[in-house]
């Protein structure tokens, strides 16, 4: 089957005519066309993700099944649990949202994916999604200890419809920290699902599981169209996953 090649403005094909399991690449739907943001609203809006390396044109791609993360499903291990508690405890501890969006994404270029040569944040896809940042559709959830930027991750949404993109980490549990902020920030909000884009046995033991794309796409054809999280985070989110600290009463 031939890809089909795109012009920037043109839009993207259906999400079905995606290469399957007998096509060379799995997931790949097209390529070419732009990085603007209307194109990767569009794209978002259809279930489609871009993803290329240097050198490579524009490929975007949807994946069947599609990994995803139903925030009701998110596994807190014992061991994650001790580290969020001891997190929202300590004084110099605290989770930001959109507070250093372009040193995020920087941090995320600098961290390739387990089992990945290099990045695919190339300085393009950085200037798109500080674009589509500015535009009020991208969104950096950072753990921050002591002052210092310590992990983090970013990720799109549009409406109740979010989609993670990347994340990295400083110091140890720094990106489970942050992911765990974005599930209770998604559960106090109304949001159930969390898009992971591709299966990794790190999003798996964590709860993400594969469903398939015509699920995925129905999901976010009718999230995208609710009223959206706001996005900041209170430390009274945690209660969404450890216990309600109890009051103080003078």
């Amino acid at each position: 089957m031939q890809l089909p090649w795109l012009e920037p403005g043109d839009p993207l094909p259906d999400v079905d005519t995606a290469w399957g399991e007998s096509d060379p690449v799995p997931g790949l739907l097209a390529a070419g066309g732009g990085l603007d943001v209307p194109s990767l609203l569009q794209a978002y809006a259809k279930g489609i993700f871009p993803w290329f390396s240097e050198g490579q044109p524009i490929l975007w791609w949807s994946p069947d099944p599609r990994m995803a993360l139903k925030v009701a499903e998110f596994r807190l291990h014992r061991s994650l649990r001790k580290t969020l508690a001891a997190f929202r405890a300590a004084p110099g501890c605290e989770i930001r949202i959109d507070h250093g969006f372009e040193a995020v994404i920087a941090a995320c270029a600098g961290a390739p994916r387990i089992g990945q040569g290099g990045t695919w944040i190339l300085p393009e896809m950085m200037a798109a999604y500080g674009a589509l940042h500015r535009a009020g559709h991208a969104h950096s959830v950072e753990t921050w200890i002591d002052g210092e930027l310590a992990g983090g991750l970013y990720c799109v949404a549009i409406g109740r419809a979010v989609f993670g993109e990347s994340m990295f980490a400083r110091r140890a549990d720094a990106s489970k920290i942050a992911l765990s902020a974005l599930v209770c920030l998604c559960r106090r909000s109304g949001v159930a699902l969390i898009d992971c884009q591709q299966n990794t046995a790190h999003l798996a033991s964590l709860g993400g599981r594969e469903i398939a794309r015509s699920d995925f796409v129905s999901q976010v054809a009718h999230a995208r169209r609710e009223r959206g999280p706001e996005w900041h985070f209170d430390p009274v989110y945690w209660n969404q996953l450890l216990p309600a600290r109890p009051s103080f009463t003078p």
